[in-house]
């Protein structure tokens, strides 16, 4: 694990781990890339989800998405940090599209990113720069 981000190493292998195991769950017969993630919230719960591909596409879900969707519709939305896993030994963040939509609930989480040496830990912010919002940030 490498980065500068406020996440206990603990933590951050166990949203990983969490994160991993999600990904067993995803529908990927398309591209066969499958992906879990995993969010942590203040209360110490951790949702996860996976990818859902459709034969359409544009009707896809990454995990990212999955899992926040899903905090979303339990009432949390301030989630304090994130672990995404691809395949082994490959380098996996969050797409363009889920960093956006990320960073409108927290963008300055840190997020534990699968790669070929274990998973490294970059915030958000890394990750998106000059994301977009409407607070004027």
């Amino acid at each position: 694990m490498s980065g500068t981000t406020a996440l206990s190493a603990e933590k951050a292998e166990a949203l990983m781990a969490a994160a991993e195991e999600a990904r067993k769950n995803a529908y990927a017969p398309y591209s066969g890339f499958a992906v879990g993630a995993a969010l942590l919230f203040e209360d110490g719960r951790i949702i996860t989800g996976c990818n859902v591909e459709n034969a359409s596409y544009s009707l896809s879900i990454c995990a990212e998405r999955n899992a926040m969707t899903t905090a979303v519709a339990m009432g949390l939305t301030r989630p304090t940090a994130a672990a995404v896993a691809g395949p082994d030994g490959v380098f996996c963040p969050p797409c363009g599209a889920c960093r956006q939509f990320l960073a409108e609930f927290n963008g300055a989480m840190p997020v534990a990113v699968k790669d070929a040496g274990g998973f490294r830990v970059l915030s958000l912010e890394e990750l998106l720069p000059s994301g977009f919002s409407l607070k004027g940030e």
